[in-house]
C-alpha cells in the first residue's frame, strides 16, 4: 500500500516546480504523445491528433486548452509538466514518443 504522506509530499514538491497551473476549459485536450528530436521534447501530440511545437502547446495550455498540465521553466525555456495526481501512466514521461 502506498504511503499517502510521501505521495502528498512528492505532489507538493512537484507543484512547487510549476510557475503556472492553468484551469482547463470544458473542451480542453489531453496530451497523448511527445514529439522528440534527439531525445529532447520539442512538441506534444494532442488527443485530437494535432501536433504542436512546445511554445504553441504552452500558449494553448495557458489559455486552458490542455488539461492535466502545468507550466514550468528550465534554462529560460517554458515547457509543460504533468500535474501530480498519483497515477504514473498519465505522466508525460510515460507517454509514447513520435517523430515527424
Amino acid at each position: 500500500m502506498p504511503n499517502s504522506r510521501n505521495d502528498k509530499e512528492r505532489a507538493s514538491l512537484s507543484m512547487n516546480t510549476l510557475s503556472d497551473v492553468p484551469t482547463p476549459n470544458a473542451n480542453a485536450q489531453r496530451i497523448t504523445a511527445l514529439k522528440k528530436d534527439g531525445g529532447r521534447v520539442t512538441g506534444y501530440q494532442l488527443d485530437d491528433g494535432r501536433v504542436l511545437e512546445k511554445d504553441e502547446a504552452v500558449a494553448l495550455a495557458r489559455q486552458g486548452g490542455i488539461a492535466g498540465v502545468g507550466i514550468a521553466h528550465r534554462n529560460g525555456s517554458e515547457y509543460l509538466k504533468s500535474l501530480p495526481d498519483g497515477a504514473e501512466n498519465n505522466n508525460l514521461d510515460s507517454l509514447p514518443s513520435i517523430t515527424e
